[in-house]
C-alpha cells in the first residue's frame, strides 16, 4: 500500500513520534541527550521552527512542533539524520538508527494544544520511570515547571498564556493542571483521520479547502467506545442495551440493534467486535450494512447526540 503523503503548510502544527530501529536504545547517556537537544536546538535556529514540547524517552522521542517556512518532512530529516551520523560514529555502528518512517499527526493546535503538552510530558510517569515528573530531566516539563534551563529551546509563552498572562501564576497553574490526576488518555491523542490528522470536522474541511487534500476515509478511528455508541442509541431510541442483548424481535429493539451496528461501523469497528458486544452472529453485521440507507436520518441523530454530549 502506498504511503499517504503528508499534509504540510506553514503554520501545520504536529505531533511527531520517532522511535528506535526495533525499538531498540537511542540514548545509552547524558552525552546522547544533550546531543539530540543540541542538534534539535540548531535545526530550529535554522529553519525557525516552534517547538511546544518534547520528551525523549529511551527508544522513542515526541515532538510538538509548528512548522514556519521549511516543510516538517526537511526539519525531521535532518534532525534524524544528524544525530544517526553522531550515534553511528560514537558507538561504531552502521545503518538505520529510527524504525522507518516516523510519525506525524497534524493536529487542530487549539483544540489540541494542552491535551498534547500534558499527554508528552506524562511518558516517564506512564512508563513508571519516575514517581515524579520533577525528576525526568529530558523533557520540556522542567521549562514549564521552572525546574531547568530553557534557552530558548521550548516556547513555552503561547501554552503559558492559556493558564494566565501573569508569567508565575501560569507556571502555577501549569504545575497543578500537571498535578491534577486527570491523565490524557492515549486513544484521545490518537483519535486521528487516516492516521495522519486530529481535529474536528471543521478543522478537516478547512485543511482540504485550504491545502488541496483528500481524505478517502473521514471516520475517526475509535472515537467513541461502543458503550458510548449504545448510550447514544438508547438516548434516541430508548432501546437499551440489555434488550439489544434480547432476542426481541420488537421494530423499536430491531431499530435500535440496527442503529448500534451502523454507528459502530461508521467509528471503525470490525464486525466481530460488534457481534461480541451485541452477542449476536457477526454475519449479521452485513446484512444490516445493506440497509444502511434507510437509515440515515436516524444515524445522523445518534451521531449528533454523541457529539453534543460527549459522551
Amino acid at each position: 500500500m502506498a504511503r499517504k503523503p503528508r499534509i504540510e503548510y506553514e503554520g501545520a502544527f504536529y505531533h511527531v513520534i520517532t522511535r528506535g530501529n526495533w525499538r531498540e536504545k537511542i540514548f545509552r547517556d547524558k552525552r546522547d541527550f544533550l546531543k539530540y537537544l543540541e542538534i534539535v536546538s540548531n535545526y530550529k535556529k535554522r529553519h525557525q521552527f516552534r517547538l511546544y514540547s518534547f520528551v525523549l524517552m529511551s527508544n522513542h522521542i515526541h515532538l510538538l512542533i509548528e512548522t514556519g517556512g521549511t516543510p516538517l518532512s526537511k526539519i525531521q530529516q535532518g534532525i534524524n539524520q544528524s544525530y544517526t551520523m553522531y550515534f553511528n560514529r560514537r558507538y561504531k555502528m552502521v545503518g538505520h538508527l529510527f524504525q522507518g518512517r516516523y510519525k506525524a499527526i497534524l493536529c487542530d493546535r487549539d483544540a489540541y494544544l494542552l491535551s498534547l503538552v500534558k499527554y508528552i510530558h506524562m511518558n516517564p510517569l506512564r512508563a513508571k520511570m519516575v514517581q515524579d515528573l520533577n525528576e525526568y530531566k529530558w523533557s520540556s516539563h522542567q521549562c514549564y515547571a521552572d525546574k531547568g534551563q530553557n534557552n530558548g529551546l521550548v516556547d513555552t509563552d503561547r501554552v503559558l498564556r492559556m493558564f494566565s498572562e501573569d508569567r508565575v501564576r501560569s507556571k502555577e497553574l501549569y504545575r497543578e493542571f500537571m498535578g491534577d490526576g486527570l491523565a490524557i488518555k492515549r486513544e484521545e491523542v490518537y483519535r486521528t483521520v487516516e492516521q495522519r490528522v486530529l481535529g474536528s470536522e471543521e478543522f478537516l474541511d478547512n485543511v482540504m479547502e485550504k491545502y488541496d487534500v483528500e481524505f478517502k476515509n473521514s471516520k475517526r478511528e475509535r472515537e467513541y467506545s461502543l458503550r458510548m455508541i449504545s448510550e447514544g442509541v438508547e438516548k434516541i431510541t430508548g432501546v437499551t442495551l440489555k434488550q439489544i442483548h434480547g432476542k426481541s424481535k420488537f421494530a423499536r429493539i430491531s431499530t435500535g440493534r440496527k442503529l448500534l451496528i451502523l454507528a459502530a461501523k461508521e467509528y471503525g469497528y470490525k464486525g466481530k467486535e460488534i457481534g461480541e458486544y451485541i452477542k449476536r452472529d457477526p454475519a449479521i453485521i452485513s446484512i444490516v450494512l445493506k440497509d444502511r440507507s434507510r437509515y440515515k436520518e436516524e444515524m445522523g441523530r445518534v451521531i449528533g447526540i454523541l457529539k453534543k454530549l460527549n459522551i
